[in-house]
């Protein structure tokens, strides 16, 4: 292993700077060859005369000391980045948006489009010129909490946005642009129960008497709440990952746009009902389905005499919370929505537990 020393060489004006030697040499990552000397652009007076030249060695020195030992922490250890003239100069945010675009093809398009939200709220918090030197410990946390202070964003949405910028500081740590990963040890931003709107099954019932304009838009929801389907599965959906099982039974067999897992559903009879006679294989299944459209659920849900904020992702609660109410237990309720972690089905359980709450309630002696 090689040994770092803290060494002296004279220059003009009667100085001498301060360079490390490495012995024996080491490789500099930028040329690929073996090299003996770091230039710590630091100097010494060789004979000082005043109390602020013999000060000024002093600290230069102390601090040519720190820089040798943590060289020689980092030989230790296998980095050999110092040596880099290029990484610690890489802009962040620039690699930040390249990253961000390798997503646009292998991700959905909300997951792609909260990748360049969080390339907006970064170049906003460090500017343009944030280089991969500046990302530190105490970035990363000023970053969350500029990403908390946001009025344009709710604290859970800013939780997931620093959940991504994490992973992209993982990942210039993992291409050598970054000596440690400063984000590692941080914690992500804590998550808050938020109110998850949902349809009871006689609201559900009075939605599907209700006529609405868009029928591929009501097919849709009215499926999405009998399947738990998010809206960008539904959308993509097609004929030939709609299937027929030996005992008759039907399914779907299909890919996750969110987290790319493959998923099995099984389809009940009304569900089969929305979505109409099949068509060709590679069709979609719902054709006209158009995600504009969903601006005007509100209209659909007002017509049936729902007075509540109810979304397109509203459908998908609704799947989740009448599963539990009836019955079904919370891991195959969990399996049922491609849910990797059960405590992500259990926010659905917690609801189920108020409404519980609230029916006992309604009982009074007095």
């Amino acid at each position: 292993m090689s040994k770092v020393f803290l060494r002296e060489k004279k220059i003009s004006k009667g100085r001498k700077s301060l360079y490390l030697d490495f012995y024996p040499p080491i490789v500099n990552p930028d040329t690929r060859r073996p090299t003996r000397r770091e230039h710590l652009k630091l100097y010494i007076y060789d004979r000082p005369k005043t109390e602020i030249q013999k000060e000024h060695n002093k600290e230069s020195k102390m601090l040519g000391e720190s820089i040798r030992s943590q060289r020689q922490l980092d030989i230790q250890s296998g980095y050999y980045g110092f040596l880099s003239s290029r990484h610690s100069n890489i802009n962040f945010v620039n690699f930040f948006d390249a990253f961000a675009e390798t997503k646009r093809e292998t991700t959905s398009k909300s997951n792609y489009d909260s990748y360049v939200s969080i390339s907006r709220y970064l170049r906003s918090f460090a500017g343009d010129n944030c280089t991969c030197g500046d990302v530190d410990e105490a970035f990363c946390r000023d970053f969350s909490d500029f990403l908390l202070r946001q009025e344009s964003i709710s604290n859970n949405t800013a939780a997931a946005y620093f959940d991504k910028f994490k992973y992209v500081v993982k990942e210039a740590f993992l291409q050598k642009l970054i000596k440690e990963n400063p984000a590692e040890n941080i914690r992500s931003i804590k998550l808050v129960d938020t109110k998850r709107e949902f349809l009871s099954l006689d609201e559900l019932r009075k939605l599907a008497e209700t006529p609405f304009r868009y029928e591929d838009l009501r097919r849709a929801s009215l499926f999405s709440a009998l399947t738990g389907l998010r809206y960008s599965d539904i959308e993509k959906l097609t004929w030939k990952e709609i299937q027929k099982s030996d005992n008759n039974n039907y399914f779907i067999r299909f890919r996750q746009k969110k987290t790319g897992d493959n998923e099995t559903l099984p389809l009940s009879a009304d569900a089969l009902e929305q979505i109409g006679p099949r068509g060709s294989e590679n069709d979609r299944v719902f054709e006209n389905l158009k995600y504009h459209q969903t601006k005007f659920i509100s209209d659909w849900v007002e017509a049936a005499g729902i007075n509540r904020k109810i979304t397109f992702h509203s459908f998908r609660h609704t799947f989740a919370t009448l599963q539990l109410s009836l019955g079904t237990d919370i891991y195959t309720v969990s399996k049922l929505l491609g849910h990797k972690n059960l405590q992500t089905t259990q926010v659905y359980a917690r609801v189920i537990d108020e409404r519980k709450q609230q029916a006992v309630d309604r009982i009074k002696l007095s």
